[in-house]
């Protein structure tokens, strides 16, 4: 919020400053939403002269015009999508998770939530609460123009594995600072991701709501913090103890509750493949 003071540009004095106040209109935003026509009627001054403050505030203080054509082509050069390395995920997730947003796992223990992040340089830190979690991302957001060169590579992706494991404790009636920090880790994520281009990929415990049915946990503040929320689940009656039942709990791409069928071999077998190849390479040169 700018307030209006006086000399900020021409015609704006002290006297009209005071009969704006009068008529509970004290900052820049609320001069340029208001009807010019009325606001001049309150406060007896000139209609065109307000005009003419008008304008000047809004090419002092407003956001330059950029064309959504401009924002698309941005948007393209920025964005990249990252496989997940099994071809039913990906379609599911419309080819993958996408960088500059947060994309959820959500499943119950033993689901295979850690085991589909199966993933090549990548780097550790440890946290085991919220303030060590925040601490980290606090160090890795300043440290941005080195965040790129991590790994000795370009960064593309953050994990959280996982985020209910720190935030679940301080919910509750107990700790009146639970949804602080939550939404404390929520804008820090949200900000990375954007700040950084990054795909931002965090897991989630799982809860029952009223009617038993499965779903993600950490409320209902959470549920707007991820882009894209994917629920794992494991299949009693499946022919192989490997296989898991996926459903798209939310997208802004795709329908929800669209649903597919996963083997967690699938990355066992790809790391097996990868470290062969790896191998191989190695051998012939």
């Amino acid at each position: 919020m700018v307030l209006l003071r006086e000399g900020m540009c021409p015609g704006l004095d002290q006297d009209l400053v005071r009969r704006l106040r009068d008529v509970h209109v004290k900052t820049v935003e609320d001069y340029v939403s208001s009807d010019i026509e009325d606001l001049a009627r309150k406060c007896s001054a000139s209609y065109t002269a307000l005009m003419a403050i008008r304008r000047v505030l809004l090419a002092q203080h407003a956001a330059f015009p950029v064309s959504g054509a401009d924002l698309y082509d941005e948007l393209l050069s920025s964005s990249a999508i990252l496989a997940t390395g099994n071809p039913d995920l990906d379609t599911l997730l419309d080819s993958g998770v996408y960088t500059g947003e947060i994309t959820e796992l959500a499943g119950g223990p033993g689901s295979g939530k850690t085991q589909m992040e199966a993933l090549q340089r990548i780097t550790v830190y440890r946290a085991f609460d919220v303030f060590s979690l925040l601490d980290c991302l606090y160090r890795l957001s300043a440290n941005g123009g080195r965040l790129r060169q991590a790994c000795g590579s370009c960064v593309k992706a953050l994990i959280v594995d996982s985020v209910s494991a720190v935030i679940a404790p301080l919910l509750g009636s107990k700790y009146q600072e639970g949804m602080l920090m939550m939404n404390q880790v929520a804008i820090s994520l949200k900000t990375m991701a954007k700040d950084f281009n990054l795909a931002t990929l965090v897991t989630n415990h799982v809860t029952q709501n009223d009617e038993g049915e499965v779903q993600p946990g950490l409320g209902v503040s959470w549920s707007h913090v991820p882009r894209t929320r994917v629920l794992l689940e494991r299949l009693p009656d499946a022919d192989r103890p490997t296989l898991r039942s996926v459903t798209l709990v939310k997208s802004s791409r795709q329908p929800c509750l669209l649903r597919a069928e996963l083997d967690l071999q699938w990355w066992s077998h790809s790391d097996s493949e990868a470290s062969r190849k790896t191998e191989l390479d190695r051998g012939n040169s």
